[in-house]
């Protein structure tokens, strides 16, 4: 080993640590968790140009919306999925998970085409090479009754074999309680059917995410948004190094997306700052 003087020793430590504080450039201390972003708030829903938008800033992955239409699923076009995966492996980016959004529009809980919806997902979603699939319950399709949800429960139970035979992940995003998400679980009973938590929601409902988080726990979570809409992270009203902590603490190892807007109105400086952020909290674990 080459011996180096003390005053080396100092200007090299100095440099490093300089280094290590510029932003964008704290690396993750804690591996498990790999942050990506969802191709709606980079403005590029359902567009191959947001594998290399989300790479650009930084990302790890993206979490891609399988688009809407009236009669189908646009990613369903073979020629827009063989796109998606040329990008993937032209930048070397993983589509970590896809967002059935189109039952903003087919309700899963009372609309038979929703069903459809989530049939025609689970082969969609392996061949993108993704692993979770996000079902949305918002608007005029968030869950109002028990009955509602035990009728969705049923079907995911239904649907679980299917995509536990596929080898992915059916995570129900929605306004309820983790209570009554483990509820619907529980009636599903399969181990393909998991909560996606999405804190900025959970908040903005009047429950405990710190704590629900805790009891939720690693095996009924399958992944997180991140986000504290309409400010920049860490500026409103969530203490994130309390949710950061808390994903820590329950050995969480998979993804976290900023679905994040840009109060500012440049997406790609919102989304550097946001990220540069949580990589920040991360560095300290």
């Amino acid at each position: 080993m080459t011996s180096i003087t003390r005053r080396q020793f100092i200007q090299t430590g100095a440099a490093a640590l300089a280094c290590s504080s510029l932003p964008g450039q704290l690396q993750a201390e804690y591996k498990n968790l790999k942050i990506g972003v969802t191709d709606w708030n980079l403005q590029h829903a359902a567009k191959p140009t947001s594998v290399e938008f989300a790479k650009g800033i930084g990302f790890d992955g993206v979490e891609i919306s399988l688009g809407r239409a009236k009669d189908h699923l646009p990613l369903g076009d073979l020629s827009l999925q063989e796109e998606f995966l040329a990008q993937a492996k032209q930048h070397q980016f993983p589509i970590a998970s896809t967002c059935l959004d189109i039952l903003h529009q087919n309700y899963l809980k009372n609309d038979p085409l929703g069903k459809r919806w989530v049939a025609e997902s689970i082969p969609l979603t392996k061949k993108l090479g993704a692993r979770v699939i996000l079902l949305p319950f918002f608007g005029r399709g968030k869950f109002e009754t028990k009955a509602e949800m035990d009728y969705v429960g049923d079907f995911l139970k239904e649907m679980g074999a299917e995509a536990e035979k596929a080898g992915v992940i059916l995570g129900i995003e929605d306004t309820i309680s983790a209570e009554d998400n483990v509820r619907i679980l529980d009636r599903a009973q399969s181990k393909a059917v998991l909560v996606y938590y999405d804190v900025g929601n959970s908040q903005s409902n009047g429950f405990d995410i710190y704590k629900e988080i805790r009891w939720l726990g690693k095996d009924r979570i399958c992944e997180f948004h991140l986000k504290d809409n309409p400010r920049l992270m860490g500026s409103g009203l969530i203490d994130f190094p309390k949710v950061i902590q808390a994903i820590v603490d329950i050995g969480f190892s998979g993804w976290a997306h900023l679905e994040t807007v840009a109060p500012s109105g440049n997406v790609k400086a919102d989304m550097t700052k946001n990220l540069g952020y949580i990589r920040g909290l991360l560095a300290k674990h």
